[in-house]
């Protein structure tokens, strides 16, 4: 396989990762309030673990072929961090004490990973373009 099939797949595990990410923090940013869950207590901020993805096949005593290359998500990571408290002795989920549970989510942090992850989704796709439209030119010379 060429090396430019290889940015190909290197720039979709980018995008698949990015687009991961960009749920997670949609989901974070959707359940800011969210005091209850089926697991129990308030939701907990989730963000995904980027893991290189790299193999090498070793084609003879100095060189080595790319088996594989990438991003790939390994893990969700969940926030263990104390939940926001907040004084309010009417609402259904509130303790003995009248405080609320909420989950521990920064929204200008959330906004700054959305940023982030958008640019990154942008540079793989701009990268994926690069590789396809040098693969065109490519065809256009061997004509």
């Amino acid at each position: 396989m060429s090396l430019n099939f290889k940015s190909f797949e290197i720039s979709e595990s980018g995008l698949a990762a990015e687009k991961m990410r960009l749920n997670l923090i949609a989901a974070n940013l959707a359940n800011i309030n969210t005091t209850r869950t089926g697991a129990g207590g308030p939701y907990k901020r989730k963000a995904p673990v980027f893991e290189e993805k790299l193999q090498l096949e070793k084609e003879n005593d100095r060189n080595y072929k790319i088996k594989d290359a990438g991003v790939k998500v390994s893990s969700i990571w969940e926030d263990q961090s104390p939940p926001r408290l907040v004084y309010e002795p009417n609402n259904p989920d509130a303790d003995q004490q009248g405080l609320v549970a909420y989950p521990n989510i920064n929204v200008a942090n959330e906004m700054i990973d959305l940023i982030t992850a958008s640019r990154a989704y942008e540079a793989n796709l701009m990268t994926l373009e690069a590789a396809k439209s040098m693969d065109q030119k490519a065809l256009e010379l061997s004509r």
